[in-house]
Order: C-alpha cells, then structure tokens, then sequence
C-alpha cells in the first residue's frame, strides 16, 4: 500500500548548483526544490571547498529533504560531472572498484542510498543561461559561499574537502 501512496503523490523538481571561488576556496550549494504549488530553498556555505564538491552536496542536500520513501524526483543540474555520473553509468564503476581514485568518495557513497530510496531522474541544463531556478541555485549558492566569505561571515570548513580533490578530474 505504501507504495502505491508514493507513487500517487506529485513528482518533485530539484534543482541545484554549486559554487566555489577558486577551486578550492570558499564555496556553497544552493538548492530549490518545487511540488505541487510549493517551493523550498537552502544553501550553506564552507569556508574551503571544490566546486564539484557542492555540485554534488546541493543533489544530497535537496534528497535529505525530501520526507517520504520511492518519490519520483526530476534532478536539474547545470553540473555534467553529476549528471554523467548518473547517466553514463561512471557511479555504478565507482562502486563496483570500492570508490577507490574516485575524487569525492565520501560525498558520493552518502549520495548512492538517498538515490535509492527514490526513483530519480537528472537533467542537465546549461548553467548561466537565463533558467530561473538555476539562476536562483547559482545566487544562493554563491551567496552562501564567497558572498558570506566577502562580508567577513565565518564559515565552516568542508568536513569532507581533501586537496587531492583541487582538480576535480574524474579518475
């Protein structure tokens, strides 16, 4: 019965960016999620970090949010380092070798079961280029980052960030 309840239920849309200045340097992730006439925004913001880093935090934490089992999320993301991930097939390599020379392990082995709880769709869309909701993932993305960093706010360091991960090639 819960699934047909779940399967019943709106589809979700989210959208996200990430954004750091320098890469590394401080960074955030800037997330909209939108169902059925209602809309959410977070971001936050990490004092040093990668860009590909909060590509891929702002896809978790757009997931994390998300407060029922199997829903049918539309993933839109300006980012083909997440999108081929999923669609080319390179997450389910990464898995099979452990996640071994994979940049970012620890974000995308927090990432694979909130995939799995859901049935999700990724979209890439070009960044920059007028789509509203990207436009507005950007802003609070780099609000959140670089913008807070540039007031004098504090941020937190990336828990995760390693410097081998600078140069956010896919190996």
């Amino acid at each position: 019965m819960a699934d047909e309840t779940s399967r019943q239920r709106p589809p979700i849309f989210l959208y996200t960016d990430g954004a750091s200045s320098g890469n590394p340097g401080p960074g955030g992730y800037g997330v909209v999620l939108k169902c059925a006439g209602h809309e959410m925004e977070m971001s936050e913001g990490f004092s040093l970090t990668t860009n590909n880093r909060m590509e891929l935090l702002a896809v978790i934490k757009g997931l994390e949010a998300i407060r029922w089992q199997n829903a049918e999320v539309h993933v839109y993301s300006d980012s083909s380092y997440v999108v081929n991930a999923i669609n080319k097939g390179w997450l389910e390599n990464w898995q099979r070798r452990g996640f071994a020379k994979v940049k970012n392990p620890d974000l995308w082995m927090r990432f694979v079961p909130l995939m799995a709880r859901h049935r999700v769709a990724f979209h890439w869309i070009k960044g920059h280029a007028g789509h509203p909701e990207n436009e507005r993932c950007d802003a609070l993305a780099v609000a959140a980052g670089a913008g807070a960093a540039s007031r004098g706010v504090q941020l937190p360091p990336d828990p995760g960030y390693r410097p081998d991960d600078e140069d956010g090639t896919l190996l």
